[in-house]
């Protein structure tokens, strides 16, 4: 129990943000006319002007009609600990509250927070609350998070309890919330089914994009060996340079280079059984359908495929319209990425280069 002395208001008072230059003892404190009562029968001078100003539901609760207090005005904080309240007294006095303070008195700070609705004590409380969360307590603080409307620690619970699911079930939080609340266990397990599902959609489009991606650089490498030719196939009207170095997609490159060799050789294709040339055919295939080139594509079979295309509407698949747009987003996207790295470099070495002229100067 907290027993207050006749200096307590006055001390309480003196915490006020007072300005530059003016001593807090100098200050002559007015009479407290209003007591704060704690679960413990405590009873805390306070004074009403300070506690209306901080708190808008403190000040509706003082404001009522005089005729309405019996002989001094009285508000009971009920439900937490006496120095919790003592803690939260002083935050409307000074805005302040120590780290000791808040680590732990914290969980009653929100409560008293959202209640009479002292936002910054609510932020503060809610910032610090979530830098502790371990998994041993982060139950017990989703309830309170969902109680307080925090939703930004309610996330950062959300977040722990997927993250680490298999140690939460195990916790005595966990176990009670199952017997007495279980609108919560199913809100909490729909959200851990959804954030399995997000992380599900997300791995298949990383994945597609990466298809996609391989899909594009193809593209590209079937129009370089086309066009300037690599190291062991080229166009018909220039030789393949032995000594000619590899090219920056090496890898790619060359793999369709030994597909293009095989598809040139290849008696089954004829006949529609060689697994390989059909992959080759489909590649030609999809060239003609990115291809902006009328007649000067040197790609063997655009032109025929293109041709197709416009008499047999043979793109019409919408399968194939899908995978043909992916592409050339795909391509617009790794142009684009390659543009912004040139610049970066280039704005670096001008950097480096007027940095070294400044230094010579």
């Amino acid at each position: 129990m907290i027993v207050a002395s006749a200096t307590f208001a006055a001390d309480l008072y003196r915490l006020r943000p007072l300005p530059a230059g003016v001593d807090p003892s100098a200050v002559e404190a007015p009479p407290a006319d209003v007591r704060i009562v704690t679960s413990d029968g405590s009873s805390i001078p306070a004074h009403s002007s300070v506690l209306g100003s901080a708190s808008a539901t403190l000040e509706q609760m003082l404001d009522r009609p005089s005729k309405k207090w019996k002989s001094e005005k009285i508000v009971s904080i009920l439900g937490v600990p006496s120095d919790a309240v003592l803690t939260f007294l002083r935050f409307l006095y000074s805005s302040r509250c120590s780290d000791e303070e808040m680590e732990r008195y914290g969980i009653h700070l929100l409560v008293l927070s959202h209640v009479y609705c002292v936002h910054s004590l609510k932020q503060r409380c809610t910032r610090e609350l979530a830098r502790r969360l371990v998994v041993e307590n982060v139950v017990d603080v989703v309830q309170l998070a969902k109680l307080c409307d925090a939703p930004d620690l309610y996330l950062k619970c959300m977040k722990l309890m997927s993250n680490d699911f298999k140690s939460v079930e195990k916790t005595e939080g966990w176990k009670f919330l199952q017997k007495h609340d279980a609108w919560l266990e199913l809100e909490i397990l729909q959200f851990l089914d959804e954030t399995e599902s997000r992380k599900k959609r997300s791995k298949k489009m990383r994945e597609e994009q990466s298809l996609y991606l391989e899909l594009s650089e193809a593209m590209d490498c079937l129009e370089h060996i086309c066009i300037e030719g690599c190291t062991s196939v080229g166009p018909l009207d220039k030789e393949p340079s032995k000594s000619k170095g590899p090219c920056k997609s090496f890898s790619t490159c060359h793999g369709l280079q030994l597909l293009i060799r095989h598809f040139a050789t290849c008696e089954k294709k004829v006949k529609g059984g060689c697994c390989r040339c059909k992959r080759m055919w489909q590649l030609f295939r999809l060239h003609a359908s990115v291809c902006d080139r009328r007649d000067s594509c040197k790609v063997p079979l655009c032109r025929q495929f293109k041709m197709k295309m416009q008499q047999k509407k043979m793109g019409n698949d919408a399968r194939w319209r899908l995978l043909v747009r992916r592409v050339v987003s795909a391509r617009a996207v790794s142009s684009l990425s390659l543009s912004s790295t040139k610049r970066k470099r280039s704005e670096t070495r001008d950097a480096i280069a007027m940095g070294a002229l400044l230094h010579e100067s």
